[in-house]
């Protein structure tokens, strides 16, 4: 039987084994039969087999093979009850560990655990508190960390080793909650000072718990009738009482739900409608500023999302607020919103007027609401679509927005009237670029009415210094005085803008070479890459602005040659901003087409794309159609291209076997190139008058008349190169019949194009004709031999850069050591022809290229 009782600890036999695996399971099934007897004999036969079990415990190892998973010893079950602890004592082993941390922090000047264990420290009160005391040994690390954290500062400041950045950032962090700490526990931290040891004695006395109360009663205290709102609910705080605005307790509410700003699962309409509650009992000025401030914010929160669009009756609602802070500050001239200035952290009291001080200052900046408002405004109008009427009633909320922008620029002038406060010149240059971009596009009688309105809401006793309200009704003036005031004020960014506000206005109202003049003297066309994208969209739109103006004064050349780099590109939606191309192969991310869908422009400030486009071809084809008649006929002449994506069109319009009448106004401006080309001058002012988007245009029909004047002329001009061949004298009056034009008009086109070497030609004045100089004329072969020669300098240059590229530049080196190069042998061969059919101004100059002299020319000389 020992060896039985030993087989706990010896494994070795297997018979052993066995006899204790069939005794473990006889006692399994008697203890089975023991759970199926009365109560009485449980509690006898559990008292039976403790007692078994602990000799069991105490004889050997027999009882490892008597227990079961149900049945433990009394050691194991003592041990396991000494371990399980209260909530209360958890949280309790939780605040000494974190006081231990902040005091083991303080040991080795650890500021980055310090803060970090003391918000945790905070939260673990705030958990233990549960509406009773406040924890002493809490109490007790305030004091203690302020103490150290005045002499860590005094310390900071006497040595010259300057602190970690980290640590110097976590030191203002503790130095920020030890401040609000210790006000908010003034009482017992100075009771602590007073008596260390008296205040720490009762340290373990635990707060009477509350009893609960009845319903009824409850019920009363949560909300008497009286508290109940409109809807007959009313706001419950914590713990279950209904909370009581008053205005003592304003600056308490207004801290708490400023201290939740930004944080998850935060209700921020909730939030609002508590601040206007608050903002409806402020009965001081400065009560009413901080709220009104703080609601502000509040609803500017709602789209912080990039995604997001602020919801119309909170924008209305923000731009009222505004608008009464802006009230509350005008009547009340002892307090300043400005910025770079200290919170006011006492809730208790407000502050007052320091002996020697004029003002009290408000934290805050009117001028970043200001244009926080336009912004969203914008937003929201690029969210709505423009071909409804609820874009034309969003539109109209413009005229308020004026009118906060005009006040906000009279409070900033104010206060820059008083040196002693320091306003930056940026608030007033930001305000300012506002108002100016709210007026730069628009007509001259829309910007008096919105004038005129805004002055009216300002009332009769203010004025500006920057503009006057006598001068304010005359929108050229008003622009003009914005805009220089931005000249003399700022830099950078806000002053090319604002000049490129000037030009755009200046060309939107007719004065094209006042628009022209400053834009070139602003050397802006340099340095426009360096500028931010809305900064560039801003120059695009008003270079295509100073195109149509040039157009519309019938400068058909400097039209084209503005407007070339915009429509020339093919991407004129993206330059404007006014949409997104879709590309085949773009490899845009997320991102990128993001902020491109947050560049694009209201649909108030587009620029029609189908006008700019049929500007465009119809000044290409005024110069493209001589031009291409002018090489025609003189095959020496080097061949030139105006406009590319005027010349593929008219490509593509010609390869087309049935062309039927035109549809749109790229179809016009082709059918009336087609008919310029063959001499019908008559047709093709047919085909361009018919085109109705000039109708969009102010003075349709002077635009009209000035395209028939031009036509006629171009048509004059592809006549005189297309049969000049073909005459030896030709008389002005028979050319003046022909074209419908005026004698003395007629002669000042040949003169002119004589002059420029255009026509080889002399005008007799006796007998009013024109009398063509015949040259050698081209044989077939000659011209097939000219224009392989030029194929053949096109693509030795070619390889010759090619070369250069790849060999890194060395082909330079062979060339001064008199390889052959470009400048080598060859180039002295070319020179006879080359220079004699390449010499003169190569730019089409009034008129085109110049002529050379003769149909064979040089070439044949040389």
């Amino acid at each position: 039987m020992s060896r039985f009782f030993r087989g706990g600890e010896d494994s070795s036999s297997d018979s052993s084994s066995d006899e204790e695996e069939l005794y473990s399971e006889e006692e399994q099934e008697q203890n089975l039969g023991q759970n199926d007897s009365d109560d009485s004999d449980d509690m006898d036969g559990s008292d039976v087999s403790d007692d078994e079990s602990s000799s069991d415990d105490e004889a050997g190892g027999a009882n490892r093979f008597l227990r079961d998973a149900a049945s433990d010893s009394e050691s194991e079950e003592e041990e396991v009850r000494a371990k399980v602890k209260s909530a209360k004592d958890k949280q309790r082993d939780e605040l000494d560990a974190s006081i231990k941390q902040i005091e083991n922090g303080q040991k080795n000047g650890d500021w980055t655990l310090i803060s970090s264990e003391f918000d945790k420290l905070s939260r673990q009160v705030t958990r233990l508190q549960d509406g009773g005391k406040t924890p002493k040994p809490y109490v007790r690390i305030i004091a203690e960390l302020e103490d150290f954290m005045n002499e860590a500062l005094a310390k900071a400041k006497v040595t010259p080793k300057k602190m970690n950045a980290i640590q110097a950032r976590n030191l203002n962090a503790v130095k920020q909650k030890i401040k609000k700490s210790s006000k908010e526990y003034q009482t017992e931290v100075n009771a602590y000072r007073e008596d260390k040891d008296a205040f720490m004695e009762s340290e373990d006395d635990e707060p009477e718990p509350v009893k609960p109360k009845k319903a009824a009663r409850f019920l009363d205290e949560v909300a008497q009738p009286e508290d109940l709102g409109d809807d007959g609910f009313a706001t419950v705080g914590k713990g279950g009482r209904a909370l009581q605005y008053t205005p003592e307790g304003i600056f308490k509410h207004l801290r708490g739900i400023m201290e939740t700003r930004g944080k998850k699962n935060t209700d921020r309409i909730e939030q609002i409608k508590v601040m206007e509650k608050l903002a409806e009992i402020a009965n001081t000025p400065y009560q009413k500023i901080r709220v009104l401030l703080a609601i502000v914010s509040a609803r500017f929160d709602l789209s912080a999302g990039t995604s997001n669009v602020m919801p119309l009756e909170h924008w209305k609602a923000a731009e009222k607020e505004l608008s009464a802070l802006l009230t509350v500050v005008e009547n009340n001239k002892d307090y300043v919103v400005v910025e770079n200035v200290e919170e006011w952290d006492d809730d208790e009291k407000p502050p007052a007027l320091q002996p020697g001080e004029k003002y009290i200052k408000v934290a805050g900046s009117i001028v970043s609401y200001v244009e926080r408002l336009d912004d969203e405004l914008v937003r929201s109008l690029q969210s709505i679509d423009p071909h409804t009427s609820e874009y034309i009633e969003r539109l109209q909320d413009e005229g308020a927005l004026y009118n906060i922008i005009l006040r906000g620029q009279l409070y900033y002038e104010h206060l820059r009237k008083d040196a002693a406060l320091e306003i930056p010149q940026d608030s007033v240059n930001r305000i300012v670029m506002r108002r100016l971009e709210h007026v730069y596009f628009k007509p001259a009688q829309v910007i008096k009415t919105f004038e005129e309105n805004c002055w009216k809401a300002a009332g009769d006793e203010v004025d500006s210094a920057i503009t006057p309200r006598s001068q304010s009704s005359d929108a050229n003036n008003l622009v003009h005085v914005l805009c220089n005031y931005l000249f003399s004020n700022s830099d950078g960014i806000i002053r090319a803008r604002a000049m490129l506000c000037r030009v755009y206005f200046l060309a939107l109202h007719g004065e094209y070479y006042n628009a022209r003049d400053m834009m070139l003297m602003s050397h802006l066309q340099d340095t426009i890459p360096n500028f931010d994208v809305l900064t560039q969209i801003l120059y695009n739109r008003t270079l295509v602005q100073v195109g149509l103006c040039a157009f519309r004064k019938g400068l058909v050349y400097d039209a084209q040659n503005t407007l070339q780099d915009i429509c020339g590109s093919g991407r004129q939606k993206e330059l404007l901003a006014q949409g997104v191309m879709m590309q085949r192969y773009s490899q845009v991310s997320p991102e990128q087409e993001r902020l491109e869908k947050q560049r694009q422009l209201p649909f108030h400030m587009h620029i029609n794309l189908e006008l700019l486009e049929c500007v465009y071809l119809t000044c290409s084809m005024l110069l493209e159609i001589p031009l291409l008649a002018q090489t025609g006929s003189s095959p020496d002449v080097k061949k030139r291209v105006i406009s590319k994506t005027y010349r593929r069109m008219l490509e593509y319009h010609e390869r087309q076997i049935f062309t039927g009448p035109p549809e749109n106004t790229r179809d016009h401006v082709m059918q009336a190139s087609k008919a310029l080309a063959a001499g019908e001058w008559k047709k093709s002012t047919t085909f361009i008058h018919s085109i109705k988007i000039w109708e969009l245009m102010p003075n349709s029909e002077d635009i009209k008349a000035m395209l028939s004047k031009q036509i006629q002329e171009e048509g004059l001009r592809t006549y005189l190169f297309t049969y000049a061949p073909f005459y030896d004298t030709l008389a002005l009056d028979t050319v003046s019949a022909m074209f419908e034009l005026e004698s003395a008009k007629v002669a000042a086109i040949v003169s002119k194009m004589i002059s420029h070497e255009e026509l080889a030609a002399s005008l007799d004045q006796v007998t009013n004709n024109v009398i063509f100089r015949k040259g050698v004329e081209l044989s077939r072969l000659q011209s097939l031999a000219l224009t392989l020669s030029d194929k053949a300098s096109a693509l030795i240059e070619t390889n010759e850069r090619t070369l250069e590229q790849r060999t890194q530049g060395t082909s330079n080196a062979f060339e001064r050591q008199g390889g052959r190069g470009r400048g080598g042998q060859r180039g002295g061969q070319r020179s006879g022809r080359g220079g004699a059919r390449t010499g003169g101004n190569t730019q089409r100059q009034a008129g085109g290229t110049q002529f050379t002299g003769g149909a064979l020319g040089a070439a044949v000389r040389g």
